[in-house]
Order: C-alpha cells, then sequence, then structure tokens
C-alpha cells in the first residue's frame, strides 16, 4: 500500500516512509492511495474473536508488505491490553468506554500503536514533537516513555487543558519534554506543521509527528468501530465527540472499508466550523475558543480533508452519512447532570456533548453509541459542578499530581519553538 499527499497526489511514500514522515513534505495530509474492502461476514462474525484479531485484518491490507497480519496481531494484542468496555446507559444506548488504558483517554489506541509501529519500522533517532488539547500529549507521553532512538516534545495550551492533563505530560520525565505555550492549541498546532516544513530543522534534528496527522496514529482508531459493530451484532449509529477529527474520520474509514453502520453523528463544543459545514456552509477556519470539553477546542480540524476524501470529496454524500451538532457548556453541564440523574452514569463533559449529537439525530431502530472518550475523573471539577458526585481518580491519575511540574513556557511563535529544538 502507498499513501499520497491529500494536496499534492504525485507525492507518494510506502507506509514506513509515511509513519516516519508523519506529514507530507507539502504540509499534505498521507492518505491510502486505495480503500481497501472486507466483506460483511467479517464485521458481523459469529466467531470468538478480540479487538486484535479485528485489528489485524483491518491494518494488515494498510501496512502490506512493512507489517504482516501476525505482526499485527502480536503488535495489537500489547497495544489493546485493557478492555474497551460497551456500557448500555439506558435501553439500545451505550458508551463505547475508551479510557480504560494507562491514560484514561481513548488515544491511547492511536498512540501505543504508533509508537510500536515506529519501533519496528525506523532505526535512527527521532524527535516525536506533538501539540495537544488536552490528552494526545499524555497519551503520547506514556505511549514513548523510554523508548529508544525517540525523543518527544509536547506543545500544550497555557491555562486551556485540565489540572490533571497537565500533570500528567509534565510529570512523565526521561525522554518527555513539555512546552506550556502562551496561546491557544491552534497556535500549537501552527507551530508543529512551521516545524515540519523547515528543512534547516529537519536537517538538524528529525522530526514526526503522533498527532492524527500521522497515518499510524490515525488509522488503529477505526478499530474500535468494528468491536462495537462486532459486539452488538448489527449496524450501529455513532456518536463522535469531534476536534481535530481523526477520531470521526477513523470511523468513517471503517464504514469505507465496509462495516455496516447506521451513519455517525459529529458533535461539537462551541468550536463548531465542522457542524457548520456539515450543515451547509463552507468550510471557515475559525480561532478556537475555550470550553469545559477542552480536547475538542480546535478552530481548524487539521483531519477534515481526510474526511472529505472518505467520500470521494462528494460533500453531498458527506452530509447525508454525517451529522453534526453543537453543545455549549451550559448544555453540557445538563446533559451530564440529567443522564447521572436518570441513569447513575457519570460522563466526561466530551461524551457529554457526544450523548446530545446522538439524541439530536437518535434511530431508535438501532443501537446507538457514544464514544466515551475520557475518564470522568480527568474533569472531576467540572463533573462534580455539573453533578454533584466526585468520580473516583484512577491509581495512575492519582500518582501524577503528586510530581512536580516540569515545562518550558514559549511565546506562540515558531521561532521561540525552533530555538527550543534547535538549543
Amino acid at each position: 500500500m502507498l499513501y499520497r499527499s491529500l494536496t499534492d497526489p504525485s507525492i507518494q511514500r510506502d507506509f514506513a516512509q509515511a509513519v516516519i514522515e508523519g506529514l507530507a513534505p507539502d504540509k499534505g495530509l498521507y492518505y491510502p492511495e486505495r480503500i481497501p474492502q472486507l466483506p460483511e461476514a467479517f464485521w458481523l462474525s459469529d466467531d470468538d474473536l478480540q479487538p486484535w484479531h479485528l485489528g489485524a485484518s483491518m491494518m494488515a491490507p494498510l501496512a502490506t508488505p512493512i507489517l504482516t497480519e501476525a505482526e499485527l496481531t502480536d503488535l495489537l494484542k500489547d497495544v489493546l491490553n485493557f478492555p474497551l468496555d460497551l456500557h448500555e446507559v439506558e435501553d439500545n444506548v451505550y458508551a463505547l468506554e475508551l479510557f480504560h488504558g494507562p491514560t484514561h483517554a481513548f488515544k491511547d489506541v492511536g498512540a501505543r500503536f504508533l509508537s510500536r509501529v515506529l519501533g519496528r519500522v525506523s532505526d535512527k533517532r527521532l524527535t516525536i514533537l506533538v501539540a495537544t488539547s488536552g490528552d494526545t500529549g499524555s497519551a503520547v507521553a506514556q505511549g514513548f516513555l523510554n523508548v529508544p532512538n525517540i525523543d518527544v516534545v509536547i506543545l500544550y495550551p497555557q491555562g486551556r487543558i485540565s489540572k490533571i492533563q497537565e500533570q500528567q505530560l509534565t510529570t512523565a520525565g526521561a525522554n518527555i519534554k513539555a512546552l506550556e505555550v502562551e496561546g491557544a492549541f491552534d497556535d500549537c498546532q501552527a507551530m508543529v506543521k512551521a516545524a515540519f516544513l523547515d528543512k534547516d530543522l529537519q536537517s538538524q534534528r528529525p522530526l514526526t509527528s503522533a498527532n492524527s496527522i500521522n497515518i499510524a496514529r490515525w488509522m488503529p482508531q477505526s478499530i474500535y468501530y468494528a468491536w462495537a459493530t462486532y459486539m452488538l451484532g448489527q449496524p450501529v449509529q455513532f456518536s463522535v465527540p469531534s476536534g481535530n477529527v481523526g477520531n470521526l474520520a477513523a470511523g468513517v474509514l471503517a464504514a469505507q472499508m465496509g462495516m455496516p453502520h447506521a451513519g455517525f453523528i459529529a458533535a461539537t463544543n462551541a468550536n463548531d466550523g465542522l457542524n457548520a459545514f456539515l450543515n451547509g456552509s463552507d468550510f471557515v477556519a475559525r480561532p478556537s475558543v475555550a470550553t469545559l470539553s477542552n480536547a475538542m477546542d480546535v478552530g481548524d480540524p487539521s483531519n477534515r480533508p481526510r474526511l472529505e476524501a472518505l467520500f470521494g470529496h462528494d460533500l453531498a454524500a458527506m452530509r447525508a452519512a454525517v451529522k453534526g451538532t453543537t453543545l455549549d457548556d451550559a448544555g453540557t453541564q445538563r446533559i451530564m447532570k440529567d443522564v447521572a440523574d436518570r441513569t447513575g452514569y457519570v460522563m466526561c463533559p466530551h461524551t457529554a456533548v457526544g450523548y446530545a449529537g446522538l439524541m439530536a439525530h437518535r434511530n431508535p431502530d438501532v443501537p446507538g453509541v457514544v464514544l466515551a472518550t475520557a475518564h470522568p475523573a480527568k474533569f472531576g471539577e467540572v463533573v462534580e459542578q455539573a453533578t454533584g458526585l466526585t468520580p473516583e481518580i484512577p491509581a495512575h491519575l492519582a500518582e501524577c499530581l503528586s510530581k512536580t511540574k516540569e515545562a518550558t513556557v514559549i511565546p506562540p511563535t515558531y521561532g521561540a519553538l525552533k530555538a527550543y529544538l534547535l538549543g
């Protein structure tokens, strides 16, 4: 399988090269030259399977000939060594709990897959450069902690992530360094993209990305959509809390590979440019605004071009398959309280935005699945304020709260980032 830049298809790489580069030289996203197809019997199998069985069969045609299906099975057994639980919140409405990994957020799946793939396809020293709006940073930090020949530099927006999120990514130590940027996530993302295009910098310090712009972070997220479909044994209506759109695009990738489904909902917070786009407007990049669901505070989603490409750039088809919704902070708090009061289920604010999106477009004839993207304890203050309940903090999260934060504060300029990387 070859991967081509979405902005210049003449730029093409094999799987290993695309993973190592992260972003194409022309700033375009890498995208598979074709979408492999798997039969309906695969997605709705009666066999006794584990997530790594499904995942290896899905990833094999995308990684060939660099990694075999047997190699991917072994790799994914290690990546997916935590449960992907389906919790029935109410009748035929489920939360797909993706927060049982080491950093208690859905990004553990992609980050762990990427770290293990890079370990197999690259033997040169690389710097992972990543921008985070919340959970990506800690997932990357844990996924790459003490990995040989890998340095990690994480940019995060000052004052715009939760205390636990900040502690997770600033206390890892070892080969993990944190940069506290005096700006918004969009500034962090722009700085990272500029670094990848700087040939002078790359010649002195080779970089790659662990954001969902990297195919090995993006594509494995499709596995848990397949897992939910397999577990429920029928097509599912998915609601996806959406920020940078990698998670949503991964679900659509599974659908385009043949997974039966009953549609997707892109649930956004006040950063609702994607919602407006899905509802018929031209897409306009906007400055991001801070919300309670901070991992979704993205004004210019990087993976939007992949979402469009998955539909062959047919916007009408995309808008028919993917519905957009938006919810402000007050609505998020109302949903969190209502669900907790009625069902006893406690949601993080991102999951609450997804739940509201599902209810807005609910098809009662099929299972509805909300992607529960983070453990509620990662947003304990928000949860307690909304519901009156204090979520129990998992041991790993509690441990990081007692450590000393280590971060370098920099202004939101590319010059400051380059100076740090070459210093």
